[in-house]
């Protein structure tokens, strides 16, 4: 079919609208209809391969697995480079850069001031000590700031999701003391993969992609005034710290790792074997109205 004779179907289809309906979905909607149909004609587009796709998208809906779809093929990191041009236009830049959220948050973690403990003991892994400030953009220590963090255990799952573990293991959201500062014990994540067999590993296989992520820790950085940052870091030395499935990975993101055997440091944070540590600060930007919401609605989970 020629463009043409495509438009005037598209045409047609729009005529049924007779309501008014929502103008901003009409468009969006209306233009990804128009896309996919040129995509179907310049490509050849098979019923048999329309329908599978159908089918597929269904199955990934069942699953649950569109959060990492959509990490996967590169759309929630798109996001943020939106939202970081947005930002650049308004003269905001540097502080400590955005990464994506992911799907595995959960709201509700215990918080507590100044410092927390996210694992429990016995739980398998190298202990890990993070510890830092949040900063406003001046350089000023923000006290009263909130640090949410989350990440995976030592095979690569996460509470609430992985029912085998704790209510909140290795969740808490911590309240920065009078200087800002902030610190937790842990154990140290490893890297994972999508699920086996899903629908994110179809679709990556299908585009000759792995489905991987290095080893990594979000956080939800927030205080009154200043723009939320949602980031992660990852682990320096993972042999996917630069091809991570999800392009998280970002420069400012990989703080150094450091191995912790003196005597007196372990004696001080309570510890018989030597221990990981990682030293951190988040720099935070004051609100500006004009700028788009970077604390971004969207549905989580909750307990």
């Amino acid at each position: 079919m020629d463009k043409k004779t495509i438009d005037a179907v598209l045409k047609k289809i729009q005529g049924a609208e007779s309501a008014a309906g929502n103008p901003r979905t009409k468009a969006i909607v209306n233009r990804i209809v128009q896309d996919l149909f040129y995509t179907i004609e310049e490509l050849d587009v098979q019923p048999e391969e329309f329908w599978a796709a159908v089918n597929y998208l269904t199955e990934a809906g069942q699953s649950n697995e569109y959060g990492l779809i959509a990490a996967g093929l590169g759309f929630e990191h798109f996001l943020d480079l939106r939202m970081d041009e947005a930002e650049a236009r308004a003269g905001v830049v540097g502080g400590t850069p955005r990464t994506i959220e992911g799907p595995l948050y959960v709201a509700g973690a215990p918080e507590t001031l100044g410092e927390a403990r996210l694992d429990h003991d016995g739980e398998p892994g190298e202990v890990l000590f993070m510890q830092g400030q949040v900063l406003a953009d001046n350089g000023k220590p923000l006290a009263g700031a909130l640090v949410e963090v989350w990440h995976a255990n030592h095979l690569g799952q996460y509470s609430y999701f992985d029912k085998s573990q704790r209510d909140f293991n290795l969740r808490r959201s911590i309240r920065t003391d009078a200087q800002g500062r902030y610190r937790f014990r842990s154990v140290m994540p490893i890297g994972y993969s999508v699920p086996p067999g899903g629908a994110t590993e179809k679709i990556l296989k299908q585009l000759g992609r792995h489905g991987t992520r290095p080893a990594h820790i979000h956080f939800f950085v927030s205080a009154p005034g200043h723009r939320k940052l949602t980031t992660q870091i990852n682990i320096d030395g993972d042999p996917y710290l630069w091809d991570d499935f999800a392009f998280a990975t970002r420069e400012g993101l990989v703080p150094k790792l450091v191995r912790i055997t003196d005597p007196a440091a372990l004696d001080a944070h309570q510890v018989q074997a030597p221990f990981a540590s990682i030293d951190f600060n988040f720099t935070l930007h004051a609100e500006q109205q004009a700028l788009p919401h970077a604390d971004i609605a969207r549905p989580r989970a909750s307990a």
